[in-house]
């Protein structure tokens, strides 16, 4: 099947309600085997303490924020180009998600920040450009939310979400772009030197897997729920209750 069929309400309505069963069971299991793992059955880490397991909230939520709005970008474009409904309405139904994402890092990450870095923020370039990441987001929201005119308001949110991709990747890149602020190397690294540590590492991939099952599951409620509305206000002009 190819993957432009999904741009079908119906067949994606019909898929989507088979696979979030299945979602919503493995989202659960991983995010419990990988939370519990890495706050129970992790140790403590020689200079932050206990205080390093909140990575396992931390990290997982700063990527899917991250990934989230590049996945917008994608479906953005796709609707630009193609016009195809789904898409524009799977980056509206993402963006409170990712949203929620990126207040759960910045608020996880003061968290952390304040025992290591003595103060729960910094105007560091990787704390600065997600926050701006956050304005985004909470921008695309409300542009949806004040046009009326369901396509109009996809054509111009989808220009917004372009522009704001830039400031998903600085957000992912900031630390190598500026060698500067406080915010620490890349957790997951092909540099040993950087990488977490191994009695980490496979909690934490769980947990970045238990994320990502959850966010699908999380994106095809909404997305089947935007579609739902999408058919109701067609209902609706043309008369019919």
């Amino acid at each position: 099947m190819s993957l432009w069929e999904l741009a079908n309400p119906t067949l994606f309505m019909r898929l989507s309600g088979r696979m979030l069963p299945v979602l919503w069971v493995l989202a659960a299991a991983t995010l419990a085997t990988g939370l519990i793992w890495g706050f129970f059955g992790t140790p403590e880490e020689a200079r932050q303490g206990a205080s390093v397991k909140i990575l396992f909230i931390h990290v997982p939520a700063a990527m899917m924020a991250i990934n989230i709005y590049a996945m917008m970008f994608v479906t953005s474009l796709v609707w630009l180009i193609r016009r195809h409904h789904v898409s524009a309405l799977a980056a509206r139904a993402a963006a409170p998600v990712g949203a929620t994402m990126t207040v759960l890092a910045l608020l996880t990450g003061a968290f952390w920040g304040q025992p290591i870095w003595g103060a729960p923020w910094d105007w560091d370039p990787r704390l600065t450009s997600f926050f701006i990441l956050f304005l985004f987001y909470l921008g695309y929201i409300a542009l949806w939310a004040a046009i009326e005119d369901p396509d109009k308001a996809a054509d111009l949110t989808s220009v917004l979400a372009l522009v704001g991709s830039v400031f998903a990747l600085l957000s992912r890149y900031a630390v190598n772009f500026w060698n500067q602020g406080l915010h620490q190397d890349a957790t997951l690294s092909l540099d040993s030197r950087t990488n977490i540590d191994n009695a980490f590492w496979v909690p934490l991939l769980i947990c970045i897997a238990g994320y990502f099952l959850l966010f699908l599951a999380l994106l095809l409620v909404r997305t089947r729920t935007e579609i739902r509305a999408r058919r109701l206000r067609a209902l609706m002009l043309s008369g019919v209750h």
